[in-house]
């Protein structure tokens, strides 16, 4: 396992990085296919002193992605907050493929890692800029695989290329809580 802790507006001491090292250890139980984990810190100054200190950690499992985010006084209780989150949710995927292995449903392929590439915008559309665009290589997966992968990132929509048709889908969380699923046509 990889790991690679960066720090946003804060440096990063050995005693921090030690202690990083020794709480993700307990992440590789629920997986062996864990290749790398980001860790960034970040200290924002304009924010009250309770939640003043980021931990962000996203965890690269193969054909997952797991993120934990969680915000504290100090770098070693938020990263604590962080490393349950993210536990939380790996205990979620590693249960779901004994599940899956255990005979509801065999994967038929295996499918190339994700790659998500991060690209500074340059121009800026008038009214509206655009702060952040992201390059990612969509993969073939079932509806049920990219809900869960929607809540192990914890975002509020989703990317993927459908394995029943082999379109491209967006699945999205509604206001009401709901899922809702946009299909390209033709």
């Amino acid at each position: 396992m990889d790991l690679v802790v960066v720090g946003k507006h804060t440096e990063v001491d050995t005693a921090l990085r030690a202690l990083t090292q020794e709480k993700l250890q307990r992440i590789e139980k629920y997986a062996s296919d864990v290749r790398r984990v980001d860790v960034d810190y970040a200290e924002h100054l304009t924010r009250k002193a309770t939640d003043s200190h980021t931990c962000e950690i996203l965890v690269h499992v193969n054909h997952h992605l797991v993120k934990g985010t969680a915000t504290a006084a100090e770098h070693a209780i938020a990263l604590d907050l962080a490393v349950d989150k993210v536990e939380h949710q790996m205990r979620r995927l590693h249960e779901r493929r004994v599940r899956r292995r255990n005979g509801t449903r065999a994967r038929s392929a295996r499918v190339g890692d994700d790659t998500v590439t991060d690209v500074d915008a340059e121009n800026d559309a008038p009214g509206q800029s655009i702060v952040k665009v992201k390059q990612i290589e969509v993969k073939p997966m079932h509806t049920e695989e990219a809900v869960l992968q929607m809540e192990l990132l914890g975002h509020d929509f989703f990317v993927f290329r459908s394995t029943d048709n082999g379109r491209a889908a967006v699945l999205y969380r509604r206001r009401d809580g709901a899922l809702g699923l946009i299909e390209v046509s033709g």
